[in-house]
């Protein structure tokens, strides 16, 4: 079937902005976020309605033409990229972005799949709510992906994944069949959560179309610190002592090595002389609604007892919104100064908080052990037991090359320390095309197999993101 025969259905059911066909514009949609893969499409078509969504999949479906949903395209491992053979469409949610309903009384919000992330946030904050889903990416990412990765970011300590914030979806299944709950409801006792069964599944069980999302106070008052390491502090338990001093009010633990706070200072035109300790540094955050708590008073007791232990030299509370956000932009700026500095071969690590320390002393023998030249940038969500455990691309070298050479070495080498300790090789960016192999060497074989039933129920023709995680029962692979 040639492209235009494979187009000419697909133009009929979507208007004029429905369809994009040229070649440029494409090419926008087909590389994935890290620029390692470039996929193949004849087409990206943009539904405006679950209803276009749902005749898509049923023509797609009958063609034998495979789909790949796609939100903001920022996935770190593939996960909303076509695959090399032109036989997969892109179906982007970009124009379903409505927000269908704040309800201030039931703390929820209704919305499209597409509706980026940041909008949504708005939308509550303006309502006198919180979103509690932030991430680097929230000006581009959008729902559906969110949902379809079940991203983390930088309040999961407080207020838990995607998944613990997900009330209510809308989703079509690789049939055309459109399921629809999009409850308010926290309890929902009614058989099987069918809702949960498209958390993290990238796309490979249906398309996500709506959702409701849990809201939380809109906080009115926060305590922002820089916290300067001492050499060897143990994080895990000053993280432990905060958590409990605070009296579950912390909702930012981050950490950052001296390395990763230089690369965003190099990073940033004037940026804050906050530095770090022997041991790095840590972002820690108190939230509230309550006109009746003074977070400072609070924060400024928690930090000496900190400091009292030995586990943090220096520490400096934020006097004003400028010192804040001086502090979250350093934080924030890390990514960027590792692209800067050519890149990064990135490792999103989750362990056990217990064994946070052990994984650093592990891994950092082995990356020695390997090359004593490369230099890592060790930051992370440490609150929730994440870390992104990068390693820089030196300057001189081929980024792809170098990555290539790293992920089947070095990698395998720090992920099986990692699942050693009870961790695993991906603790919010998800499997996609990337990881998959990932996922057949460090899974049980009796998840994989579940996966692979579960895959086979919603989607037996494999039409759905083929490539990403799984193959359905009778597939290719047990990967």
């Amino acid at each position: 079937m040639s492209q235009s025969v494979h187009v000419r259905p697909f133009r009929d059911l979507l208007d004029s902005g429905g369809v994009v066909e040229d070649p440029e514009r494409i090419a926008t949609y087909t590389m994935d976020q890290r620029q390692l893969f470039t996929g193949s499409t004849f087409a990206v078509l943009k539904p405006a309605t679950t209803q276009q969504v749902a005749d898509i999949v049923r023509l797609a479906a009958h063609y034998g033409i495979g789909i790949v949903p796609q939100g903001g395209n920022t996935s770190y491992c593939g996960g909303a990229t076509p695959d090399a053979s032109g036989r997969q469409v892109i179906v982007s949610l970009e124009r379903m972005d409505r927000i269908r309903e704040i309800d201030p009384v039931s703390m929820s919000i209704s919305v499209d799949a597409g509706a980026i992330l940041k909008n949504v946030q708005d939308a509550a904050a303006a309502a006198g709510l919180l979103l509690p889903l932030s991430l680097g990416a929230e000006a581009s990412c959008r729902i559906g992906g969110n949902i379809g990765t079940n991203a983390g970011g930088l309040s999961v300590v407080r207020y838990g994944m995607t998944r613990d914030l997900l009330l209510g979806i809308e989703a079509v299944l690789a049939d055309g069949t459109v399921v629809f709950d999009m409850r308010k409801l926290r309890k929902n006792n009614t058989g099987y959560d069918v809702k949960q069964c498209f958390v993290g599944s990238e796309g490979t069980l249906g398309i996500v179309t709506g959702a409701v999302l849990r809201l939380a106070p809109l906080p009115t008052r926060r305590a922002t610190a820089w916290l300067k390491l001492a050499k060897d502090a143990p994080i895990a338990e000053l993280l432990t002592l905060i958590r409990r001093e605070s009296a579950d009010l912390l909702t930012t633990f981050e950490f950052m090595t001296s390395r990763s706070i230089t690369l965003a200072t190099e990073a940033i035109t004037d940026p804050p002389s906050l530095g770090a300790g022997p041991g790095g540094a840590v972002l820690v955050e108190f939230a509230s609604s309550s006109r009746h708590l003074d977070l400072d008073e609070l924060m400024e007791a928690v930090l000496a007892e900190a400091i009292e232990t030995g586990c943090v030299d220096d520490a400096l509370l934020a006097q004003s919104g400028s010192q804040r956000t001086a502090m979250w932009r350093l934080r924030e700026t890390i990514p960027e100064g590792e692209k800067r500095r050519n890149g990064s071969v990135k490792h999103d690590i989750s362990v056990p908080l217990s064994s946070i320390q052990r994984f650093l002393d592990l891994a950092g023998s082995q990356v020695r052990s390997y090359d004593a030249d490369l230099e890592l940038s060790v930051y992370g969500h440490v609150g929730d037991g994440n870390l992104h455990y990068n390693v820089l691309v030196p300057r001189d070298v081929d980024r792809l090359e170098f990555t290539k050479r790293i992920e089947s070495s070095l990698s395998l080498q720090l992920y099986d320390t990692a699942a050693a300790l009870g961790g695993t090789f991906s603790a919010e960016h998800g499997v996609g095309r990337f990881k998959k192999h990932l996922l057949a060497r460090y899974s049980d074989p009796g998840r994989i197999a579940a996966m692979r039933r579960i895959k086979t129920a919603f989607d037996p023709a494999d039409i759905m993101n083929a490539g990403a995680i799984v193959c359905p029962m009778g597939g290719k692979s047990a990967s």
